[in-house]
Parts: structure tokens; C-alpha cells; sequence
């Protein structure tokens, strides 16, 4: 085994290998970059060293800098993580020739499955099932134009480099292809550097079901069971879990064995994930393979009681694999989903900031946690915005849902806007419960998921209400602590007058005034045509207790920050800000004028001119931004009067893009 191994990577996946690491008494060196100095990995290691600047070109992929680290701290090997270098053949080729173990599989498995395309072709030579198509060398326009007509449509253009999700295109018609292949070309040039693609019959309402495959340096291969990875958005993973509620023991048995033929297809040895597409009927294609450790292993961990980070680095140092295929039991069902810095309402568009206020449930038996970040850290611009994933684990499918839902209600995040909510109802919808998920469904029905333009009913605003009128009281004792005294009592008690008080929350955009009769949990509250009488009220932790006209509640929430989190009774997510009880309401209701960069990013395409007459929600631009295309659309009618940004221009937050005119 290794005395001390490098991690060449950042945030939650160098965490996870540090805690391992401690476990089994081998020395971290952790790397950085200047966005990453006070990072959590970089506190947890042993020695850490900082590498470059914030952007991964000048940091995380800078192959000879970590190489260079590893020699100088004297680490044996260099653990990848996910993402960055951890596919990169090059990168495990010079570790190779600088003497230092790769915790990983050979580059020449990296390089037979790191294009797509070639990874097909050695397939179909195994007879591992294969979804028609091209995956050819010849990437001229025509070429594929023509490939794409033989193979039928509806299809998938596919990046032949890299994978979660970049370079990706489902096409209907013919017509849309060319500029379909463009936009994928583009974005899997930004993310990999390498604009071919392969195209694929595109299988309707397919299931994505993997396989976790080890092999050793013995020759061994085997499998630890599937991972359902169906509930996706734009070819992003949203929930995994084991085992899948679609495979029986039959197929499972099947896919399994062409799993471990993949891999063996390709003299594997390390950590690796073998995906597949799975149609309704049953029927299964070899999609692609990953190989390396997958974002979303934890959830073979927690049902099979092993450490896979363990297992790779055994295998590394030489150890043949610990189990054999018929040792594999799995126990009971897993589940993990990820808690992200974005903005479901908005486009899932990513968020930065700090975490003013982190809050998660407490590990337990059935609750695992594995984060990157803690209170008070940032959240940066220049890497993906994961928070945290939150894995549950106990006997049957319908526990683990339920534990879920309750870890994912003790959560909650003050600073940039998360995922939360959008989860909480991910993980109460028929489609997931039934088990009936595909690949598409939420791009299908994303609208069952989002709160959209539905406002909180009155009853919940009148709980918001009440804990802020507690905890403002609470503020107000008077500091004798005379409770006799009429200055103690916040009620805005006039000589004369009953006291009336207005309390301002805002729901995104929307405000809500109550005006509020009484003091210390006896309210009368009115808001819009509604009213109600507020006894007995008490906030006990996350909890408020109180009578509302006499039917008593108890309501989950959290006051904090300035902000107020109410699950209502369907475990709706509600959030409320606090806001100045009076306020003016801006007269230039007219509608912008202009269009902004949403963060910072990269000018990819220019789609308009001054002078062209543009319809509200046309696109005018396409940004890339935090490893995606965004299109930055027109927000009214009119003409475009100026353009402040070129193709290939880097932009900050809140730049004027595009100014316009009336339309005339």
C-alpha cells in the first residue's frame, strides 16, 4: 500500500479521497488553485500546494504542475478524482514516466474508451449491444448529413470526447440538423477540445441504467451490481439509486455480463462505469464507458458496505480485487441526489456566493453526506456549483424515498439559490415513487417541478408571518426585563389607538403585506381578502406551533438571515424574504431595454445586428458559461439600437450585452 499519494483534484471528490486515505494512515498532498487557497480540501490534507490560477487551464488541468508537486512532496501516486485530468491518457502517461503510480486504469484503456466512437467499434468486435448509427472518422458536414439521413431520425448527435452531457443534440428532422451540429461542436470544442461527434438512433423514453465494474492486474473483472440513472435534465444526472426499481434478476444477470465484457474488452484495471440505454421493452445498447470513479458511487457503497476509493487504491498498489462476482450482496436501496448553488426557476442557471447559512441533516445510519464545502465558504464562479450529495440508505425503496424527503427538509441554503425545493418535489413525484422514470421526463413535464408562477396560499403566508412577529418580539424585550412594561411589548401599542403592524415578506418577486393586530402569539392577520386569528403561538426550534382560527398547526420552518423557509402542508418549499414594511413601487414597469450577461462568461455567437427588428423571447445571443451554452433571448418587441459584445469576449455578471428600441 502507498505511504503518501497526491489528489489531484478539488472540492468534494478530494475530500472524499482524504477521509479514506486517513482511514488507511497514507499522507495527502493536496493541490490549488488562487480561487481554492482557503478550500476545504486544502484545509483536510496533510500539505497542500497551489498549482496556478482560477481557471482549471491555469490550475487543475496543468498536468506538469501537479506532476512536479507530486515529485517535490515525494507522493507515490496521484489519485484523479472525477472530471479535470482523470480520463486524460496523457496525464497517466507522464505519471508513468515520472514514476508515479496512476490510481487509475492503463492509458491504453483510457484512450480505446475515451472516444466514443472507437469505444463502439471495439464493441461491436465483443458483441456488446449496440444502438445503430455513426461513429466514424470522417467528420465532414456532408458525411454526417448523409449518416444522419441512413441512420433515421429521430437522432443523437454525441460528442466522441468527454460526457456529462456537453456536445449533445437530439435532432427530429432533417432540417435541423446542420445547425444542431454546429451548437454540438462548438460546445464539446469549449468543454474537450475536440469537435468530433457520433451519431446514434435516438431510443424514445430510454432508461439509463450503469454498471460498477473493477478490474485488477491479475486479469480479473467483475461487477458490483446497476445504478439507475434515469431521472435526468439535458443529460444530466439528477437521482441515482440502487438497485434499479426496472431490472429483474434475469436481466440483470445479462447486462451485468456484458458489462464485465466491456471492460475486459479493454484489459481494464481500476474503478470504471459501464453505461447503457435500455428501452422500454428491455432491450439494452452499450452507451459508453466512464473509466473512472463516478460522482454517484456512493450509492453502490452504502448497499454493499465497501469502500470503493479503498478498492482503487488496493488494486493500484498491486492487490488483486477483494471479492469475487459471487461474493457481490447487496442490502436494501440507496439513493443519492446533489445539492447544487443554482437557480431551477431561472434555467438551473448556476450561482456563486457565499454560504451565509449552511443546513444539513445529521449523518446517520441511514444518512450519508459528502461535501466539499462548509458555512461560510464560497461558492466560485469557475467550477461546478456542487454543494453537497446527500445519499440515504435503508431496507426497502419506499424507505429510502422517505428518508430522503425528510434529509432534503432539514436542509436549507442562505446565500446563492439552490435546488432544494425543485428536489424536495423531484423526490415526491408519481414518476420517480413508481419507479417509472425516463431519460427524458423532466425535460417533458419540467414544469410538474418547478414552482413557475404559483404563489404561496394565504395560510402559509400567514405562518411566515407569525414567526417573524415571535422573533421580532423576541429582539424587542425591553432590556430591564420588566414584562409589565408597555415598551416591552412590540405590538405598536398607541395611547388610545390599537396598535397595528405591517409585516413585509417577499416570494421572489411577489410582496406580500400583513397587517398584524396583537403581541407574544396572539395575532388577528389579514393579507389580501383573507384573515385569521393567530393563539397561542410558539417557535420551538424548526418548528411553529400555533392555533390559526382555532385548527392547530404545527408548521416546519426556519427563520434566519433575514429569510423565512415554511414547508406547508403538501411539504411544499416555500422562501421568504423579510422586507421593509413600507416600500415604493418603481413606475418604469415598461419592460427592459436591454440585455445583460446573467455571469460571467464567454461571447460563443452573435445572432443578431443593429438595426434588425427582434420578437420577444428571439435569441440574440449564445454565452458559454460555467461548461454550458446559455441563449441570452430578447426580453420585449423591438429593434436593436447597440451591441457591446463580440464573439470570443469574455463578459462579467450584469453586462450590457444588447441595448434596443421601441418597435416602430
Amino acid at each position: 500500500m502507498f505511504d503518501c499519494i497526491l489528489i489531484a483534484n478539488r472540492g468534494e471528490i478530494a475530500c472524499r479521497v482524504i477521509r479514506t486515505c486517513r482511514r488507511l494512515g497514507i499522507r495527502t498532498v493536496a493541490v490549488y488553485s488562487t480561487a481554492d487557497a482557503d478550500a476545504q480540501h486544502v484545509r483536510l490534507a496533510d500539505e497542500a500546494w497551489p498549482i496556478g490560477g482560477p481557471r482549471p487551464a491555469e490550475s487543475y488541468l496543468r498536468a506538469d504542475a501537479i506532476i512536479e508537486v507530486a515529485k517535490r512532496a515525494g507522493a507515490q501516486a496521484i489519485h484523479p478524482g472525477y472530471g479535470f485530468l482523470s480520463e486524460n491518457t496523457a496525464f497517466a502517461r507522464a505519471c508513468a514516466e515520472a514514476g508515479i503510480v496512476f490510481i487509475g486504469p492503463r492509458p491504453e484503456s483510457i484512450d480505446a474508451m475515451g472516444s466514443k466512437a472507437a469505444a463502439k467499434a471495439l464493441m461491436e468486435t465483443h458483441d456488446v449491444p449496440l444502438v445503430p448509427g455513426y461513429h466514424g472518422a470522417d467528420q465532414d458536414p456532408v458525411r454526417l448529413a448523409d449518416e444522419a439521413a441512413r441512420t433515421g431520425f429521430p437522432l443523437m448527435i454525441k460528442a466522441a470526447s468527454g460526457g456529462g452531457g456537453k456536445g449533445m443534440r437530439i435532432v427530429r428532422t432533417a432540417g435541423d440538423f446542420a445547425e444542431a451540429l454546429a451548437s454540438a461542436q462548438r460546445e464539446a470544442a469549449n468543454a474537450f477540445g475536440d469537435t468530433r461527434v457520433i451519431l446514434e438512433r435516438y431510443v424514445e423514453h430510454p432508461r439509463h441504467i450503469e454498471f460498477q465494474v473493477f478490474g485488477d492486474t491479475q486479469g480479473n473483472v467483475i461487477h458490483l451490481n446497476e445504478r439507475e440513472c434515469s431521472a435526468q435534465r439535458r443529460y444530466q444526472k439528477v437521482l441515482e439509486e440502487t438497485p434499479s426499481p426496472f431490472l429483474d434478476a434475469e436481466r440483470r444477470t445479462r447486462m451485468g455480463a456484458a458489462a464485465v465484457a466491456a471492460a475486459k474488452a479493454v484489459n481494464y484495471v481500476g474503478a470504471g462505469t459501464v453505461e447503457f440505454i435500455v428501452a422500454q421493452d428491455g432491450e439494452f445498447f452499450f452507451m459508453e464507458m466512464n473509466t473512472r470513479l463516478q460522482v454517484e458511487h456512493p450509492v453502490t457503497e452504502e448497499t454493499l458496505g465497501l469502500d470503493l476509493v479503498e478498492w482503487q487504491l488496493r488494486i493500484a498498489s498491486g492487490e488483486p480485487l477483494p471479492l469475487a462476482q459471487d461474493d457481490v450482496r447487496a442490502h436494501g436501496h440507496a439513493i443519492e441526489v446533489r445539492l447544487y448553488a443554482e437557480d431551477p426557476e431561472q434555467n438551473f442557471l448556476p450561482g456563486s456566493g457565499k454560504l451565509r447559512r449552511l443546513t444539513l441533516p445529521q449523518p446517520s445510519a441511514h444518512v450519508r453526506l459528502d461535501g466539499g464545502v462548509v458555512e461560510g465558504d464560497t461558492v466560485t464562479i469557475f467550477y461546478d456549483p456542487m454543494i453537497a450529495k446527500l445519499i440515504v440508505h435503508d431496507a426497502t425503496r419506499e424507505a429510502a424515498l422517505e428518508r430522503l424527503s425528510e434529509a432534503l427538509a432539514a436542509s436549507d441554503i442562505v446565500g446563492p439559490k439552490s435546488n432544494i425545493a425543485f428536489l424536495e418535489r423531484l423526490v415526491r413525484h408519481p414518476a420517480i415513487v413508481g419507479g417509472s422514470i425516463d431519460t427524458g421526463y423532466l425535460d417533458r413535464h419540467l414544469d410538474q417541478f418547478l414552482t413557475g408562477t404559483t404563489t404561496a396560499c394565504s395560510d402559509t403566508v400567514f405562518a411566515a408571518a407569525t414567526a417573524a412577529l415571535l422573533t421580532e418580539e423576541a429582539r424587542q424585550k425591553a432590556p430591564d426585563g420588566d414584562p409589565g412594561s408597555p415598551w416591552a411589548v412590540a405590538d405598536a401599542w398607541r395611547l388610545g389607538h390599537p396598535g397595528k403592524r405591517v409585516v413585509a415578506l417577499m416570494e421572489g418577486n411577489v410582496r406580500h403585506e400583513i397587517d398584524a393586530h396583537g403581541h407574544d402569539g396572539h395575532y388577528v392577520l389579514r393579507h389580501a381578502d383573507a384573515a385569521c386569528t393567530v393563539s397561542g403561538a410558539r417557535l420551538s426550534g424548526d418548528t411553529l406551533s400555533a392555533r390559526f382560527d382555532e385548527h392547530a398547526r404545527r408548521v416546519p420552518l426556519s427563520i434566519g438571515h433575514g429569510r423565512i423557509r415554511v414547508h406547508d402542508t403538501n411539504a411544499q418549499r416555500w422562501i421568504f424574504e423579510q422586507a421593509p414594511a413600507f416600500a415604493w413601487i418603481s413606475t418604469e414597469a415598461q419592460g427592459a431595454k436591454h440585455v445583460t450577461a446573467p455571469m460571467p462568461g464567454r461571447i460563443v455567437l452573435v445572432k443578431t445586428a443593429v438595426g434588425d427588428a427582434v420578437e420577444e423571447g428571439q435569441e440574440l445571443m449564445v454565452m458559454e458559461a460555467m461548461k454550458m451554452e446559455l441563449a441570452l433571448k430578447a426580453p420585449r418587441a423591438g429593434t436593436i439600437q447597440s451591441i457591446m459584445a463580440a464573439q470570443g469576449d469574455f463578459v462579467d455578471a450584469d453586462s450590457v450585452l444588447v441595448r434596443f428600441v421601441d418597435a416602430t
